[in-house]
């Protein structure tokens, strides 16, 4: 049957695993589904109108849905019907086999159905991954139940082994009534209840469930879902031997729609990068089984008919799909392309199923570039749809995700751990939440993604190098040796996830243990962006620092001061290897490049308070008390927390040199809390300006609130903005903070927690640069909507250099060229002092230091590129000009 879903998001998908039927019954239009799962398949993933908690306890296997690992609340939610609150009937009934052995006692638990699925965000994918619904079915030991176990309720079923349930809701006065019947299909025994019941929790998804445990207490009021962001919903862990295999499922009536555009799958969603003209896409695939192809083809869209460009292998592991295509020749135009894949019907016929976007033409003419960047992506407040509607409306070309794209507790059911292929779907389950939120802005935008610690199942993490973490330790003590806790291969899996459409690394060879890397630039539309891995190569502080006695990054000698002691020699922070290539990058502006930008996991400080009594751990963080506007914490103090990368000094000032020389500015995230800085180096504001954009979920609400105000503030600013030492001892201007705020808005953890993420306006006529940081729900298309308290912040890229320069060359002016590159080189080193396409045909190099410079002028690697020898400098004002002609 070739059914193909409507268009929406952006793509086809063909019908894969399930026939959907239409019928009409009397007057009014009943919709009708049934579950035609292929035969003689066996894999993870069931097809795209499901979505299974969590995925790597369910299977497709020869046209059963089969929970295959017992736990509480495992469940399947059907994503293409729902449940609407207008009045009618409505029908689910599907047949249930236990998997246990036939003469095995099963364990306390339950199976049967939830209706009326619900989240909190009024939108399915959320009703899917964190809704409650009425639970309506049978216990392991017999016992029929609606809502909740009542003791009148005598119904049993003698043996809980092959049954078919069927529930049945029907309007009654302004109630409903729901009948429940369950026969064993074994011995032909029948059991059925009935009860009346509100029609609160008669609206929302269905899904099949498979749980171990108690039958959860229906409330008379839908609760709020919201729970803890790092362990467990309640009442999912795994345990027990419920297990059974789910067949015939139905849903029918006139009180259900049907929502075909909601099926997603098996290609996901997808991610690109265009640089140097080489176009990278990844598609990230649905775990589809070994009998799927194990193929994917991208093809594009040329005078109306789609021609193949490229094919890729399926990697067993991640999942994805990585085309590479070189001399990409449509950089002028938007181009139309899709992923195909050929995947099982529900008839065992394959079908090509397509997700679409575009590739869009490189903003070249555009007089602003617009990024969008956005870090910690808890799920709190997923499908993150307030920030969606604000993202698209502000439409930037290129977005930025900084890292901690995932959480261990994301989805609600723990962490997985091992075995290796259990833990890569733990993972990819995580990571499709993320896929699902922002799909629709991925597909027709390149983008970055790079991991950080929570990505990689660290609370924090200290790379060393690759090595792996000492066997025998877990958790904090493991992380505080350095190394990565989880196996090469899965650590590679997650980077090939998220990484694997950036262009090509700067330095391909892996790390220790086989790792991996993906340090590289990627140029666009002039613009060159450094792509950063600040936690692969830092040194493990434990290590270096015993009289520290570093537990979790935090020293517990409380007598140990980081800003005297702890810079110690063979501390590493981006290591050789990212500093050579920062020192090339930095130098060369080929490709018509005329900005710079630095992108990483976090910002080379530490902008963080604490209470003096509690400044030794950040572990109270979540605990601090909100402050209402216009409040300030009178006891703060600057802290030391080594996780972040004011650590160590050395390396942060080696990695800021090789930046200024660039005049580059600087994206990141993972402190939870937004901010603009400048950096200092020998002095204040001699280095570039960097922007730590907040997180769009904050389960760690860092703050900002120094009890000895800045230096050199700008009138009228806060206390908290001017001129510091870090508690490092590291030089920062504050010019703005996103610290936590009570708003009133509920939830209060999602809104109070300063939440939201960063717009970055590059402007390719002035070389202004504007830093804009906004809440969640700002609604950025009205007049009226306000950013955080102290953006925008704006910056000429000249600013991210020799602030405090005393000495300058000549003034250079080149005649018969716009826009050429200077670069200035010390005379007497060969040391690159700085490289700039500069603006206009004139321009006076500052250097810091007097002594005799070389000067190269021109189009770096043509024949137009002349050298000035032996330029001497001299203090300012400097009135001396040389004249260079083309």
């Amino acid at each position: 049957m070739n059914s193909v879903f409507p268009r929406r998001y952006g793509f086809y998908s063909l019908i894969a695993g399930v026939v959907f039927l239409l019928t009409s019954c009397s007057s009014n239009q009943s919709v009708k589904f049934t579950s035609h799962l292929p035969p003689g398949i066996h894999r993870v993933w069931i097809g795209p109108e499901y979505w299974a908690n969590p995925l790597q306890d369910w299977q497709l296997n020869d046209g059963r849905i089969e929970c295959v690992a017992s736990g509480g609340d495992r469940n399947v939610f059907l994503l293409t019907r729902e449940i609407t609150s207008d009045k009618g009937s409505f029908e689910v009934s599907a047949r249930m086999d236990a998997l246990t052995e036939a003469d095995e006692p099963l364990d306390p638990g339950w199976v049967g159905f939830k209706v009326g699925v619900r989240g909190d965000f009024q939108d399915y994918r959320d009703n899917a991954v964190r809704g409650q619904g009425f639970p309506v079915g049978i216990t392991t030991s017999g016992q029929l139940f609606i809502g909740q176990l009542d003791s009148t309720d005598t119904q049993r079923i003698n043996e809980v082994k092959s049954l078919k349930i069927r529930v049945n809701v029907k309007p009654e006065n302004d109630k409903y009534r729901i009948f429940l019947k369950v026969t064993d299909l074994i011995s032909g025994e029948n059991s059925s209840i009935d009860r009346l019941v509100n029609d609160d929790w008669l609206t929302g998804g269905v899904a099949i469930t498979c749980s171990f445990g108690k039958v959860p207490e229906t409330p008379e009021l839908r609760p709020e879902t919201i729970y803890g962001n790092w362990g467990f919903k309640p009442g999912t862990r795994r345990g027990g031997n419920v297990r059974f295999a789910f067949s015939d499922w139905t849903v029918r009536g006139d009180k259900v729609v049907s929502k075909p555009e909601q099926a997603w799958g098996p290609v996901l969603f997808t991610q690109y990068t265009l640089s140097k003209q080489v176009l990278k896409l990844t598609a990230q695939m649905a775990p589809v089984g070994d009998q799927d192809d194990a193929e994917a083809v991208l093809e594009i869209k040329k005078s109306g008919e789609w021609r193949e460009i490229a094919r890729a292998v399926i990697d067993s592991l991640s999942r994805t799909a990585t085309f590479r295509v070189a001399s990409w020749g449509f950089s002028n135009e938007d181009i139309p392309y899709r992923v195909s894949y050929l995947c099982y019907s529900g008839k065992s016929k394959k079908q090509a199923c397509y997700f679409e976007g575009t590739i869009r033409r490189v903003p070249w003419n555009k007089e602003e570039l617009v990024v969008a960047a956005f870090t910690g992506n808890n799920d709190l407040g997923f499908p993150n749809n307030d920030i969606f509607r604000q993202v698209k409306y502000q439409d930037p070309d290129f977005l930025f995700f900084s890292g901690d794209q995932i959480y261990e507790g994301v989805g609600g059911y723990g962490t997985q751990i091992k075995p290796v292929e259990k833990a890569v779907l733990d993972y990819l389950r995580k990571w499709y939440l993320f896929g699902w939120a922002y799909r629709d802005l991925l597909k027709n935008r390149p983008s970055v993604a790079i991991p950080d610690d929570h990505d990689m199942y660290h609370g924090n993490i200290w790379g060393a190098g690759g090595i792996a973490t000492p066997p025998g330790l877990r958790g904090a003590a493991a992380q505080d040796r350095g190394g990565y806790k989880m196996p090469p291969e899965w650590v590679n899996m997650v980077q090939r996830t998220q990484t694997s459409h950036l262009p090509d690394p700067a330095d391909p060879r892996p790390v220790a243990q086989g790792i991996g890397v993906y340090f590289t630039a990627m140029n666009y539309a002039g613009v060159s962006f450094a792509i950063l891995e600040d936690r692969k190569f830092k040194s493990a502080p434990a290590v270096l620092l015993p009289k520290a006695k570093i537990i979790n990054g935090w020293a517990k000698n409380f007598s140990f001061d980081a800003s005297k002691s702890a810079d110690v020699p063979g501390a590493i922070l981006l290591g050789d290897r990212q500093l050579n290539f920062l020192a090339q990058w930095a130098a060369d502006w080929r490709d018509s490049i005329w900005m710079k930008v630095a992108l990483s996991q976090t910002i080379f400080a530490n902008v963080a308070t604490l209470p003096e009594n509690e400044a030794h751990t950040d572990a109270n963080v979540p605990r601090l008390r909100i402050m209402h506007a216009g409040e300030y914490a009178p006891d703060d103090v600057r802290v030391q927390d080594f996780d972040s990368d004011a650590w160590p000094q050395t390396g942060r000032n080696k990695a800021l040199k090789e930046l200024r020389k660039g005049f580059a500015f600087h994206i990141a995230g993972d402190q939870h809390l937004g901010s603009t800085i400048q950096y200092g180096m020998d002095n204040w504001r001699d280095a570039g300006y960097a922007f730590c954009v907040p997180a769009i979920s904050n389960v760690w609400p860092r703050r900002w609130y120094p009890r000895d105000g800045g230096k050199n503030q700008i009138p009228g600013q806060p206390k908290y903005t001017g001129d510091f030492k870090d508690g490092f001892g590291n030089k920062i201007t504050v010019y703005a903070v996103s610290n936590p705020v009570f708003t009133g808005k509920k939830p209060s953890r999602l809104y109070d927690r300063a939440t939201g993420y960063g717009i970055i306006r590059i402007n390719r006529n002035t070389r202004n640069v504007v830093f804009e940081c906004w809440p969640r729900l700002a609604d950025p298309s009205k007049p009226d909507a306000r950013q955080y308290p102290g953006w925008p912040v704006q910056f000429n890229q000249l600013d991210n250099a020799f602030g405090d320069a005393r000495f300058a060359l000549p003034e250079i002016r080149v005649k018969n060229m716009k826009d050429p590159v200077i670069q200035v080189i010390r005379s007497s080193t060969g040391e690159k002092v700085f490289t700039l396409r500069i603006k206009g045909n004139s321009f006076q190099p500052r250097v810091e230091k007097p002594g005799t410079y070389n000067i190269w002028v021109g189009e770096q690697g043509t024949k137009k590129w002349k050298k000035i020898e032996n330029i001497r400098a001299a203090k300012l004002p400097v009135d001396k000009t040389t004249e260079v002609s083309f």
